[in-house]
């Protein structure tokens, strides 16, 4: 085992590297609170107005179609614009929205089409925000504390964005108004915004001086790059193409099934349902925190493939779970399986992509993360009314791991982690084939 986390990233940086580390974390930290927040608020804000599930449907659904449609762009731009200006630009966006919407909630003349302009900032601001903090990391990092980095990050993401930010603004809602909260992830995103302005300048990790003659030519022939690249990657499209599966598998049931599973089994209602969700974010945390305290895995593929291939088992557990606690711990273990190998996909994304590409290569990551996840959420009740709950959750649950094998197998993943191995310091890179 490596030296605890506490102390990998101060003792392995240079001052000025821990420095820029630093800020580039503390900003992260308030975007994703400003998030955690807003996500709440909006929410209680549509209530406020006396909106019902339609109106939060229409808020969350084009925030999450803002989201997918801009993230390929979003890593376009990370490739040739200063990522830094852009995490600066994206918190300046959350920050006259939310704030507009905060002030004008609490004056008594916002208007639900506030809130879904609003909504589509957040959703673009989300998917342009991965591929440039992906792309900016290896840049400040070196690439052996990627690994624990990525471990912080993921620690941080459930412990801020699904638990803090949410219960700071259950608080403020239910002292003042949403309104209030909706104005303070605004103030969050003004103090993101104002940690990454105190970064030194990054340099892009490209050579972008003939890219500015055909501006829109060259920026479908970068998308068109990043596509090519994924196809001619066998480790790259065989995780990619696993994820999508995946996610269409078990989003549906993990987000639309199981409130009705516990209230069917155990009477279960908004506290159970709660629980579960926790338990999900612990085992995210503690994952990711496991993940990032012990050395790259020589077989670091064969370890993604097996604990990812197994990760939507405990939904097997809630098919046919009879008490609550069941749920609950099928949920740990789901985000233990789901979060802990994340650690390893990103700092093999950060170590073997090429640093032009990264940040291209990081939104077909992120898009593929996202894009089945309303279709897994629109199948799943129907699915369920016509087989049942608990069919179901089995058939989620089992349907990956057959797929995992499959394309493990075919992308021949096991001589690509030999042939390439990450247990030294060196980024090993696959060469670029022009498109």
């Amino acid at each position: 085992m490596t030296a605890p986390l506490d102390t990998r990233l101060p003792t392995a940086l240079k001052p000025f590297a821990l420095r820029q580390y630093r800020l580039l974390a503390a900003g992260l930290v308030l975007a994703m609170f400003a998030d955690g927040v807003w996500t709440v608020g909006v929410v209680w804000q549509v209530i406020a107005m006396d909106g019902g599930p339609v109106q939060v449907s229409m808020v969350t659904g084009v925030a999450a179609v803002a989201m997918v449609a801009s993230t390929l762009v979003g890593g376009v731009l990370a490739d040739r614009v200063s990522q830094r200006l852009i995490m600066i630009a994206l918190e300046v966006v959350k920050l006259l929205a939310f704030v507009i919407v905060g002030i004008t909630a609490l004056a008594g003349s916002l208007t639900f089409w506030h809130l879904i302009l609003a909504a589509v900032a957040g959703g673009i601001t989300t998917g342009m925000y991965y591929p440039a903090y992906s792309a900016i990391l290896p840049s400040i990092v070196h690439a052996t504390q990627l690994q624990a980095a990525n471990g912080i990050e993921g620690f941080l993401r459930p412990v801020v964005f699904q638990a803090v930010g949410p219960m700071v603004a259950g608080g403020v809602i239910s002292v003042a108004a949403p309104g209030l909260a909706i104005a303070l992830a605004g103030i969050a995103s003004l103090a993101s915004a104002l940690f990454y302005v105190a970064m030194s300048p990054v340099a892009v990790r490209r050579d972008t001086s003939g890219l500015a003659a055909h501006p829109l030519r060259s920026a479908m022939t970068d998308l068109v790059e990043g596509f090519v690249y994924m196809w001619r990657t066998p480790w790259l499209w065989a995780t990619l193409f696993y994820a999508c599966i995946l996610v269409l598998a078990t989003m549906g049931p993990i987000e639309v099934l199981v409130p009705f599973a516990l209230r069917e089994r155990v009477d279960g209602g908004a506290g159970d349902h709660s629980l579960v969700l926790a338990g999900f974010g612990i085992g995210a945390a503690l994952g990711s925190l496991a993940f990032a305290s012990f050395p790259m895995p020589r077989r670091y593929l064969s370890v993604m493939f097996a604990i990812w291939g197994c990760s939507s088992v405990p939904l097997v557990i809630m098919g046919l779970a009879g008490q609550t606690w069941m749920f609950v711990a099928a949920g740990f273990l789901m985000g233990i399986l789901f979060d802990g190998p994340m650690v390893l996909w990103g700092t093999l994304l950060q170590r073997r992509v090429p640093p032009a590409l990264l940040g291209r290569i990081a939104s077909l990551d992120f898009f593929v993360s996202v894009a089945l996840m309303p279709v897994s959420m629109a199948i799943a009740a129907p699915v369920s009314e016509a087989i049942g709950l608990t069919a179901t959750f089995v058939l989620a649950g089992v349907l990956p791991v057959p797929v995992a094998v499959a394309f493990y197998l075919a992308a021949r993943l096991w001589r690509d982690e030999i042939a390439n191995s990450l247990d030294d310091a060196s980024v090993i890179t696959e060469p670029v084939t022009a498109a």
